[in-house]
């Protein structure tokens, strides 16, 4: 049974947290000596100079520094692919995916992890990775951290629980988290087995998108995203510290646990949302609006309204569009798509697309509903309809995915994907010409 776990409300709010009382400091950050006989350490997600509205930071007061581990050395991971990402070639073809299998040995979240496709590198603050996982034990004895981007797990089986520095978060299907870059974690399982995806921002961090003519209401909510409260573990042993850095991992010993964080404040922190809590905006009067519409969290790019990646999903709503074929419309767009499905069908693909399992779109690429969804929806009698018991979602870039190599040799790529479109045939009838002979 899930523990039962106190959170604060916000998103990017400054947050201030102590597991003990008098942990914190008062009216200065980093005292001559820090209260307790802890250590005062900052955690920087933005350079120093940063814009004051865009500067990431926090104070962490620890019973250890960060700094006490041994050296670092190769970790051998042929799973966790970065950059370059070019072990196969990008292709304009439409690709899906069937789920990864759960694991018969015992494999936690870190092993469990395997990349689908990426582009961009963390060297240009530039890009993403999507990984899938599939775990059927908990991290022990050992903790990770991502110096090359935040990590936004979507769990589509299984809850888990988040340790981090600075708190515990407990995410099951319907919620996703957000471990921003360089903070420490370990993930255990609150069921047998665990699965879901991995979006990895190389970029700028997530934000909220702007509203525009929305106005103050509407998407997410910055009152239903959650952050942890400080929750520290003062534990020693062997334990193993496992780093991605500059696209590989690293490994280094500890006799301590990291997780000791007494007291923290700051916008610098991990956090979750539940997407059942998405507003969603839709047409009440005919034609679509904009995917886009549907964009929970966003990672801007250099290019204003261009998006490194976003983070958009299609939830359970109402249909209700006059004279509207109302799936989503055949599309070729400038952005790449890596769509993932967490629970049911999605409208647009009626069989093949399925809970755990995948598909990617490119720039350009067609792609749209499959014949038998087109044939229903173009007969269907337009009364309101609720699309309910399901939950899609999309990792979209400005960039092109590449696969890797396990995306295209595992067997999960599934060979037909393309056949959904076969019977889309010819249905022009060419007018009768009234003109006198």
């Amino acid at each position: 049974m899930a523990e039962t776990l106190q959170y604060q409300s916000g998103f990017g709010n400054h947050f201030e947290s102590e597991a003990e009382k008098g942990a914190l400091p008062l009216g200065q950050n980093s005292p001559q000596e820090a209260p307790l006989g802890l250590y005062a350490e900052q955690l920087s997600g933005s350079s120093f100079v940063a814009l004051r509205h865009e500067n990431l930071r926090s104070w962490l007061y620890k019973i250890r520094p960060s700094v006490r581990h041994s050296r670092f050395k190769p970790f051998a991971s042929t799973r966790i692919k970065s950059r370059p990402f070019n072990e196969v070639d990008a292709s304009p073809d439409q690709l899906r995916w069937n789920p990864v299998p759960i694991p018969k040995e015992p494999t936690d979240f870190i092993d469990g992890l395997v990349t689908m496709a990426g582009n961009g590198d963390a060297a240009s603050i530039r890009g993403s990775a999507v990984h899938i996982y599939a775990a059927n034990t908990s991290m022990t004895e050992r903790f990770f951290y991502n110096a090359d981007g935040d990590f936004l797990i979507v769990p589509e089986l299984g809850s888990l629980r988040v340790a981090t520095e600075l708190g515990v978060l407990n995410v099951s299907p319907w919620e996703i988290c957000v471990i921003p870059r360089g903070i420490k974690f370990q993930i255990g399982l609150l069921d047998a087995t665990a699965r879901g995806y991995v979006c990895e921002n190389f970029g700028p961090p997530f934000k909220l998108p702007h509203l525009g003519p929305i106005g103050a209401n509407g998407l997410a909510n910055p009152r239903d995203f959650l952050a942890p409260v400080a929750a520290y573990e003062e534990k020693s042993g062997d334990f193993q510290l496992i780093a991605k850095f500059s696209g590989k991992l690293w490994q280094a010993t500890t006799d301590r646990s990291p997780l000791d964080v007494v007291a923290w404040h700051g916008n610098y922190y991990p956090y979750k949302y539940d997407l059942r809590l998405f507003n969603v905006i839709n047409t009440v009067s005919y034609d679509h609006p904009d995917p886009s519409i549907f964009t929970v969290i966003t990672s801007p790019s250099e290019l204003p309204g261009v998006a490194n990646v976003d983070f958009v999903i299609f939830p359970p709503r109402w249909m209700v569009a006059e004279k509207t074929f109302r799936p989503p419309y055949y599309h070729r767009n400038i952005m790449s798509e890596y769509m993932g499905l967490i629970e049911g069908v999605y409208d647009a693909k009626l069989e093949g697309f399925v809970p755990g399992g995948g598909s990617l779109h490119n720039s350009m690429s067609a792609h749209g509903p499959d014949a038998q969804t087109f044939n229903k929806a173009s007969q269907a009698n337009l009364v309101p309809q609720r699309i309910d018991n399901t939950l899609a979602f999309m990792f979209e870039s400005s960039l092109i995915y590449t696969p890797t190599k396990f995306a295209v040799e595992s067997g999960l790529l599934q060979s037909d994907y393309m056949d959904c479109w076969n019977d889309l045939e010819s249905k022009y009838s060419r007018p009768v010409s009234t003109k006198n002979a």
